[in-house]
């Protein structure tokens, strides 16, 4: 299937490493023009010569802590100065935030900054853009909402999938659509270093919760966001699509 997205211009948060690397490199494979995003410059110059590398245009690169307060009007600056548009909108970038105790008014703001004010902030940067265009595709990764511990990076997702609904009914006029998709267990830096950092404790999970049998890959999502990023893809939007081999959806 032609999923239509040649030229289409894209712009990935997180994606020096794990799932926003993969999701990179998709929708660079499917013909995208790429804006990359991430705090740790050298890992992200090294992705986009990556992606240079497979065949594609260079992704425009740019190195920035997307909680600070004007980061997404910096961001929406430089791209539509290289590009003049912005078709895609990956809002990759958050973290799971574990407490000691019941965590602190700076902990709990630095969750919510992170995995829910900084991509609503670049979405609604860009939606005038995408407005202007008659065309634009939002897409959240987020995570599961029934945490078994408390945890500050879990409720921004339970506001992030109400706000992109709502962001959805507002914007659906003007042929963009938003989503959302909660990963489940990826192999990725925070699954494999941080919360099954073992073959065993990995065994173990899949046993316990895993219909599918198995750790997915950070592609078997990629696919998901590419597909989203589609025109054929229009009738989809104010969706929560999990991608987690059917697991038992909760959080650590």
């Amino acid at each position: 299937m032609d999923l239509q997205l040649a030229g289409k211009v894209a712009l990935v948060t997180g994606a020096s490493v794990g799932l926003g690397r993969a999701i990179a490199q998709i929708l660079a494979d499917e013909g995208c023009r790429l804006v990359v995003v991430a705090r740790r410059e050298e890992r992200l110059q090294k992705a986009a010569d990556e992606i240079a590398a497979s065949g594609h245009e260079r992704p425009l690169v740019i190195a920035a802590d997307i909680t600070e307060r004007d980061a997404a009007e910096r961001i929406r600056d430089q791209v539509l100065a290289a590009f003049g548009r912005l078709d895609i909108l990956v809002n990759n970038a958050g973290g799971s935030r574990p407490f000691d105790g019941l965590g602190t008014r700076e902990q709990w703001d630095e969750a919510m900054a992170l995995n829910f004010h900084a991509g609503r902030d670049l979405a609604h940067a860009f939606v005038p853009t995408m407005q202007s265009q008659q065309f634009g595709r939002i897409i959240n990764l987020t995570g599961g909402d029934e945490p078994v511990a408390l945890n500050g990076g879990v409720p921004p997702n339970g506001a992030t999938h109400i706000w992109a609904k709502s962001l959805s009914r507002v914007v659906g006029k003007d042929g963009i659509t938003v989503n959302s998709i909660p990963p489940g267990r990826l192999h990725s830096e925070q699954i494999d270093q941080r919360l099954l950092p073992s073959e065993e404790a990995q065994r173990q999970w899949v046993a316990e919760n895993c219909p599918a049998g198995y750790i997915g890959e950070p592609e078997d999502l990629a696919v998901l966001v590419a597909f989203l990023s589609s025109p054929r893809a229009r009738y989809i939007t104010g969706q929560v699509i999990h991608v987690d081999g059917g697991a038992r959806r909760f959080s650590h």
